[in-house]
């Protein structure tokens, strides 16, 4: 799984000009699926993004998570993560699992968020088309794979 993290002081998702999510304070997160993801990946991506140490303590330093401080989270399926630009100017998104692998892991990652964070992360909807609005608050944006694990 491939997710970019972004810390923000809000964020949602609009689909058919209906807002489907929506946060204040806290992590919007893209996320993509390949083939090769396991429960594994899905386990330790969750984990990880949830103890993310990426918000002010007291003394201004980047020690706290969004579960420390409280805060939400927005997911938004994005296959387009693993596009490959190699060959060519049109990307290819091989990579990138078919809706009937990649629905039921996106789920799965959800689900385990949730458990992580204590609390239902919002979302937006799995192939639908989306515009995610938000405030990157720093700005903070990191990219995890859970095939690299760096």
């Amino acid at each position: 799984m491939r997710a970019v993290i972004q810390r923000v002081a809000q964020a949602s998702v609009t689909i058919g000009g209906q807002v489907r999510g929506a946060i204040g304070h806290g992590l919007l997160v893209l996320v993509a699926v390949e083939d090769a993801d396991t429960p594994e990946d899905i386990e330790w991506l969750s984990g990880k993004i949830v103890r993310l140490r990426i918000f002010a303590d007291d003394a201004g330093l980047m020690n706290r998570s969004v579960h420390d401080v409280g805060g939400e989270i927005l997911v938004v399926s994005q296959f387009t993560l693993f596009a490959s630009t190699k060959k060519g100017n049109r990307p290819s998104y091989l990579r990138s699992a078919k809706p009937g692998a990649a629905i039921p892991r996106y789920e799965a990652f959800l689900t385990r968020l949730g458990l992580e964070l204590g609390r239902p992360v919002a979302t937006g909807e799995f192939g639908a088309d989306m515009q995610v609005a938000l405030v990157n608050d720093g700005p903070v944006t990191i990219l995890i794979d859970s095939q690299a694990r760096e």
